[in-house]
């Protein structure tokens, strides 16, 4: 009888361990605790430094046209525990290695009514945790369609976030600080006009979401290895603070189909007590899978100029004609429409852009509005919109390749799709194929307006995968890719480091429409740069755009000396000196530091940091010893403290410093800058005054 009864006692606390992990980050520093409820609810719990940060949170996935979900009702049958330790080197980025370190508990779960098996697999990082939803190839679930993923994120308290509104179409909106309480009363306010547009809830925000917490933690979610799935974004109970994953749906209300065997994407939560540790983290990228692309010596980084600006200004059109109410490719004979004189895309002008990018060092020029379909490109919902191969009269492909290569830049072509993605998937062979046949490298993609077929949206499965398409087809034809409008990144650059730049979020066009925040780029590297590297665009050193197009009001809302510091704040392997070339010749002098800086790296350190206030980065050059410092500033002037201790000891540097000037200010006297020079070492603390809107850019070279 004794032994019967010490045989039930061992089988029950065998039962409640496996009901109950718990699993350490290598540093110590995180903990996570899984549980089932008593009907088989999965939840999971995280710790920071013995500090909940995510109070119990359930798991699970809402099936459609399924009377079982898959909810509840599980039993763990397996609990596997790992760890993995690697370096690995990426083709460009931040750094020259990076290091992917992570103890690993994957538990598989039966669902007891069903037979079912899913495995939720959680890796804690020294920064945070990924987790995911896995699905074994099985005989009770092979093809399935997700209603909901109703993963939650319960907050611990009433935290400050930096939000914008869930959207399934856009991310191009300002920031909003607030408490998560404030974010239904604000939210109105928080959603202003695009040209493709969904919102799903009042108190709806993106990813990537960046808290921070009344006693300074700073908590990032964001999600990892997006591919064939659909973008998630997060509804908020603001009663009780906790957030529940929200899925982009089909045209059909459907939020994803899927064949087992499969994943979801990652689930990310990255947390410090100090904010640059956020910028530093890499934990996106190493839940990435490795490059698929064997030869990536095609794949190289980017400084460029581009007819561009002029469009986004108002100062010059895409379009070749104003003759033409529609456009009929293949019967809309062009040579026989009188020319609008606006035409920007036309062979003399670009040739001045060559010259122009020749003479400064430039690596290419991106030239828009090239080709037929321009007259009536947006707004109608047009399949057939362009076929990315015919050229308008006035542009000569062929001459100015051969112009180009003769002064040794590379071409960047524009595919615009209008959003009709049957259309550029029809043309896609013979687009890239025609890129490789006149010398073009890379191809900026653009999805402006609703997305074809009707009903689908920006963010919904399938046209996830059609970006992924287009990015993967690219590399068969040796093409990197900088998609606009496109869903945001979630690291897929480390698996196709072709995928060279987005979008994806409120770029410096939007100072011609009306302009940005003046604290925006504090807050863009804790939220959109998360995923990856964006297209920023910047570069701007004519901030009254008026003075540019006399037609157009708007005010570029920060110095000239804080443009300068968005290339070393605002990472990425694609830099645009996006400005005329006519106003960067009035101030050559602080044009030299967009000339100088460069756009691959052997190191990033982040010197000082608070999300929507300031910034400080310092770079080091991977072909180099160069260093260089990047520091954007929010609304209030203040003084930045630069520590020099990472340059290396027992040598001398000489620190060229672009400056706001005393009397600098984003609205009444942005483009006040003052240039010095010093001699540096790595004991040396500079203090920097920024002022309002503004910031600093510095080139920091060995003196031998």
């Amino acid at each position: 009888m004794f032994k019967n009864f010490v045989s039930v006692v061992i089988l029950f606390l065998s039962f409640c361990s496996l009901q109950a992990q718990e699993l350490v980050s290598p540093n110590g520093n995180f903990k996570i605790k899984f549980a089932l409820a008593n009907d088989g609810t999965p939840s999971y719990q995280l710790f920071y430094k013995n500090k909940e940060v995510v109070k119990p949170s359930k798991l699970g996935l809402e099936l459609q046209k399924d009377a079982k979900s898959l909810l509840n009702d599980f039993k763990i049958v397996e609990a596997k525990e790992s760890t993995f330790d690697e370096t690995w080197k990426p083709v460009w980025g931040e750094e020259n290695s990076i290091q992917n370190h992570y103890n690993e508990l994957a538990i598989r779960l039966k669902q007891n009514t069903t037979d079912r098996d899913i495995i939720i697999k959680f890796r804690l990082f020294n920064e945070g945790l990924g987790f995911r939803y896995e699905f074994p190839e099985q005989k009770n679930l092979t093809y399935f369609i997700v209603k909901e993923e109703r993963t939650e994120f319960a907050m611990t308290g009433n935290h400050t976030a930096f939000w914008i509104p869930g959207d399934y179409d856009t991310q191009e909106y300002d920031y909003t600080e607030s408490k998560l309480s404030e974010i239904r009363g604000l939210f109105k306010k928080a959603v202003t006009d695009n040209a493709s547009q969904k919102q799903f809830s009042d108190t709806g925000v993106q990813t990537s979401l960046m808290m921070k917490t009344a006693d300074g933690l700073y908590i990032n979610i964001h999600e990892a290895a997006l591919i064939n799935y659909s973008c998630m974004h997060l509804n908020l109970d603001d009663k009780n603070f906790v957030f529940q994953s929200h899925l982009t749906p089909d045209a059909k209300g459907n939020k994803g189909y899927l064949q087992t065997p499969c994943v979801s994407p990652w689930r990310t939560i990255i947390v410090s007590d100090d904010a640059r540790d956020v910028l530093a983290s890499r934990m996106t990228l190493n839940l990435n899978e490795p490059s698929k692309i064997e030869d990536t010596s095609w794949i190289k980084p980017v400084k460029y100029v581009g007819v561009w600006w002029e469009m986004i200004t108002g100062r010059s059109s895409w379009a070749y004609t104003d003759e033409v109410p529609s456009v009929h490719l293949g019967v809309t004979d062009f040579t026989k429409t009188k020319p609008n004189g606006k035409h920007a895309a036309n062979t003399k002008h670009v040739k001045e852009y060559i010259d122009f990018a020749a003479l400064h060092g430039f690596d290419g020029v991106l030239v828009e509005g090239w080709n037929e379909g321009w007259e009536d490109w947006f707004g109608h919902e047009k399949d057939y919109v362009f076929d990315f191969v015919t050229p308008y009269p006035d542009f000569d492909v062929k001459g100015i390749h051969e112009y180009a290569k003769s002064k040794g830049i590379k071409m960047i072509m524009h595919h615009e799709t209008s959003g009709s993605t049957r259309n550029y998937e029809r043309h896609l062979d013979k687009a890239f194929k025609f890129m490789n046949d006149n010398g073009y490298e890379a191809a900026k993609t653009g999805y402006v307006g609703n997305i074809l077929p009707l009903g689908e949206h920006h963010y919904s499965q399938s046209i996830l995968n059609h970006y992924q398409y287009v990015v993967e087809k690219a590399a068969d034809y040796k093409i990197m890719i900088n998609a606009h409008e496109a869903v945001r990144p979630t690291g897929i650059c480390r698996t196709y480091p072709n995928m060279i730049g987005n979008e994806a979020a409120r770029g410096t066009e939007f100072q011609a429409f009306g302009g940005s925040k003046a604290n925006h780029t504090t807050i863009l590297p804790f939220t959109r740069l998360m995923g990856g590297p964006m297209d920023y665009t910047p570069g701007i050193f004519e901030t009254n755009i008026s003075k540019v197009n006399p037609g157009n009001n708007s005010q570029v809302n920060t110095t000239l000396a804080n443009q300068l510091g968005l290339y070393v704040v605002m990472y990425s392997p694609l830099q645009m000196a996006a400005d005329l070339p006519e106003n960067y010749n009035r101030f050559l002098d602080a044009f030299q530091f967009i000339k100088d800086v460069p756009v691959d790296w052997a190191t990033s350190k982040y010197l000082e940091a608070e999300p929507g206030y300031y910034l400080t980065i310092a770079r080091k050059d991977k072909k180099s010893n160069d260093w260089y410092v990047g520091n954007s500033n929010g609304y209030n002037a203040r003084t930045a403290t630069i520590n020099m201790d990472f340059l290396e000891k027992g040598k001398k540097y000489e620190a060229t410093i672009y400056a706001d000037a005393e009397n600098a200010d984003y609205k009444t006297n942005p483009q006040a800058y003052k240039i010095t020079k010093q001699k540096v070492t790595n004991k040396t603390k500079l203090q920097l005054k920024t002022a309002a809107g503004g910031g600093f850019g510095i080139s920091i070279k060995e003196i031998k």
